[in-house]
């Protein structure tokens, strides 16, 4: 019987994305590789935990969360989450930043210096930039600042996301161009808190750490992960926790959700395996479980 992992979640390294493992594996991804792997057969998936301790329960968790952590695990998670807003005196420094996802979306969000760009990787930002630095409370103001007075979101669906990434503009000038005004914009404001740094801006692109150049449209995402499915593809592309495989076939591009994966027992496909798992066609409001894609 073939070992069972626990996959972690995709990480972003210095040299590109990689999926982490229960225990400290990691197994890093190039574009071209072939990413195949089974749910184990009867399993079923349980929480992962919170703030590195596990489920004191091993609670069952729906297939279809992003999250896969039962109701006290996850406001364990949020009690001492920066994103939830439920810190209030974290007394490290914080940036302010905005991020590009395509034509209308760009939204602003903070993130702890010391984490440099990992944040903006880890939410698959085509592009982005600073705009300030300072305490957290400082940033928390920004923030809100901006929402009401430029009706900048603090959020952006990854579906939404997902649906442009084979449409974006061609040039890295064009992708930092709603960056760039809404910079000039936000700075200029005059109710920017005092403690809160301007910075300058400098558009960061992402479209070649993700792969994203020439890459062609997804068919369709994978909805959840079903106990003796199958995943298997080629890796096109990688942006944020998002997988784009070109699948087996002819099958076409897509898309795998590597929070998907979280709380399964997951074992080596071999070869000659085919996505075998439910899948939300792009357009369709259903989904369906398919043998093969198309």
């Amino acid at each position: 019987m073939a070992q069972a992992w626990r996959c972690a979640g995709l990480r972003w390294s210095a040299d590109g994305p990689v999926l982490a493992w229960d225990g400290g594996r990691r197994s890093a991804l190039t574009w071209g590789k072939r990413v195949a792997f089974g749910v184990a057969e009867g399993g079923v998936r349980r929480c992962v935990g919170a703030r590195g301790h596990a489920c004191p329960v091993r609670a069952v968790v729906p297939g279809r969360s992003t999250g896969a952590r039962c109701e006290e695990c996850a406001r364990l998670d949020r009690a001492h989450s920066v994103a939830a807003d439920t810190i209030a005196d974290d007394p490290q420094p914080y940036h302010v930043y905005l991020a590009w996802f395509g034509p209308g979306m760009t939204k602003v969000g903070i993130t702890a210096l010391e984490r440099g760009s990992a944040r903006l990787l880890e939410q698959g930002a085509v592009c982005f930039s600073w705009l300030g630095a300072g305490p957290l409370m400082a940033a928390r103001r920004t923030e809100e600042l901006l929402r009401a007075a430029l009706r900048v979101p603090d959020r952006i669906p990854y579906g939404d996301k997902r649906a442009v990434r084979s449409a974006l503009p061609a040039s890295a000038g064009e992708r930092a161009a709603e960056v760039e005004d809404l910079h000039a914009r936000a700075v200029a404001l005059p109710a920017w808190p005092e403690s809160l740094t301007r910075e300058p801006c400098q558009p960061v692109d992402h479209a070649g750490a993700f792969g994203l150049t020439d890459l062609q449209p997804a068919v369709g995402e994978v909805t959840e992960l079903v106990a003796g499915g199958v995943v298997s593809g080629r890796l096109v592309a990688a942006a944020g926790p998002d997988l784009h495989l070109a699948a087996d076939g002819d099958g076409g591009v897509v898309v795998v959700d590597t929070r998907l994966m979280t709380g399964w027992e997951l074992v080596p496909a071999g070869g000659g395996s085919e996505l075998t798992l439910p899948i939300r066609e792009f357009g369709k409001e259903q989904a369906a479980v398919q043998d093969e894609l198309f």
